[in-house]
């Protein structure tokens, strides 16, 4: 062994690297160094053989190498709901399906097992780290910890009381011990999670406000998501939700918009002058028939546009490689334009940009030496993805999740050529068998 070369934990050399950073870049025959939880170097194959030797050297001659995929919004223990009500408006689906069975099912085993299930399809689709809204967040924490995923933990706000909490006040005292419980976690970010402007009370967004400047963490909320959402709110405050938390002072930098699909132009100037992030969930909204997200106008003033999937029971996957090919069409339809919203864009909003709306983009969402080592790898050699005259196409395009083969979190392997080094899909599966024989007899509720 040459003690001249230098050492790292993991060498991987791939067909192809797309960094993010530096944008419209693919590097051809790469390799990426890996030390401790870090990416070290990122250099030709060629002159990493002569640099360094690793204890783990991973060849993957026909892949495409990303940085780990963000998923922005999520419900993830919904994914048990998977099926359970399709083909219906978004408050029919609220009202008479999803509440009453969460109000009669939804306990810490339900959320464990529902995340887990999340977590292993995410995995499989190259996902690494997920933006988490749901009851019981000490349940999903203690999936993501269990199987060493990247996540923000958003812990729900909303006036109904539920198993987890009686009120807003119980809401909020739980999601704050929450927050001190996973405080020095590396894994996990803890946000404030109100539901909707219509699901809490001016008096509780303000203290949601405080707190959230006070502690520096994001508050993450549905907003704007209908155009029925947005005429009550008008008959009943005589306010647009917008300008209900603008009078409140929660559009900050710390704000992440969910869906905004009723959006003005004045509006989208609005959202730009105070850096709110914007959360896109194209498959979600198509499906509920919820409007279309103006992601081009949103892009042009400057706003930073995430992409999330939504839980599975309104999507019905989590698959961000889907969510990116619905996104790029989308755009291209809403604005008569087959230019806009490029492959490079797409990828970046899967990215770089969840990042970002999490306060994390100095760590995630780019190769980049000095970033966290989150990384997958995506399998070019099949059939349906041949032929390859651009990765990147391949991938958004002409792809599905389901051509990952290596997934990378914090430097530790959890995808190792399509099997899961960490989770154990037996016993899960199981799991998910006997919720779906409690759940499938729920009746809906009627007016």
């Amino acid at each position: 062994m040459d003690s001249s070369l230098q050492s790292v934990d993991i060498l991987i050399s791939a067909r192809w690297v797309v960094p993010v950073v530096p944008r419209d870049i693919i590097y051809e025959n790469y390799s990426i160094a890996v030390l401790k939880n870090r990416v070290l170097d990122i250099l030709p194959s060629d002159e990493a053989v002569t640099k360094y030797r690793a204890d783990s050297v991973v060849e993957l001659n026909e892949h495409v190498l990303i940085p780990g995929m963000i998923n922005a919004h999520g419900h993830a223990a919904m994914t048990l709901l998977r099926g359970y009500a399709d083909d219906l408006s978004l408050m029919d689906w609220l009202n008479k399906y999803i509440w009453p069975l969460e109000t009669k099912w939804a306990d810490f085993d339900f959320v464990k097992d529902g995340t887990t299930l999340a977590i292993a399809e995410m995995l499989r689709s190259g996902t690494t780290c997920f933006s988490e809204l749901y009851f019981f967040p000490d349940a999903a924490a203690q999936a993501m910890l269990e199987n060493k995923v990247r996540g923000q933990l958003c812990f729900p706000i909303v006036q109904f009381a539920s198993a987890w909490a009686k009120d807003e006040d119980d809401y909020l005292h739980k999601g704050l011990q929450v927050h001190d419980d996973q405080r020095n976690n590396e894994l996990i970010k803890v946000a404030f999670g109100p539901h909707s402007p219509y699901a809490v009370s001016d008096q509780l967004l303000h203290r949601v406000m405080v707190l959230s400047e006070e502690l520096d963490i994001p508050v993450h909320l549905h907003l704007h998501e209908t155009r029925q959402e947005v005429e009550e709110a008008v008959a009943q405050t005589g306010k647009r939700p917008l300008q209900r938390l603008a009078d409140i002072g929660l559009l900050s930098p710390r704000l992440q918009a969910v869906h905004m699909t009723q959006i003005t132009e004045q509006e989208i100037g609005v959202i730009a002058e105070n850096s709110v992030h914007v959360i896109h969930c194209p498959e979600s909204n198509l499906k509920l028939a919820s409007g279309f997200c103006p992601v081009n106008q949103l892009l042009r003033s400057g706003v930073n546009v995430a992409l999330g999937t939504d839980g599975a029971a309104s999507n019905n996957d989590l698959d961000m490689f889907g969510e990116m090919k619905t996104a790029a069409l989308m755009a291209k339809a809403v604005e008569s334009d087959a230019t806009v919203l490029d492959a490079h864009t797409v990828l970046r909003l899967a990215t770089l940009n969840g990042a970002k709306a999490m306060g994390l983009e100095e760590q995630l969402g780019s190769l980049e030496k000095g970033k966290l080592a989150d990384l997958v790898a995506v399998d070019l050699s099949h059939l349906e993805s041949q032929p390859v005259y651009s990765p990147l196409s391949q991938l958004v395009y002409a792809h599905r999740g389901s051509r990952v083969s290596h997934v990378w979190v914090n430097g530790e392997i959890l995808l190792d050529d399509g099997q899961f080094t960490h989770l154990n899909a037996d016993p899960l599966r199981e799991a998910v068998q006997q919720w779906r024989d409690k759940l499938r007899n729920q009746e809906p509720t009627q007016d």
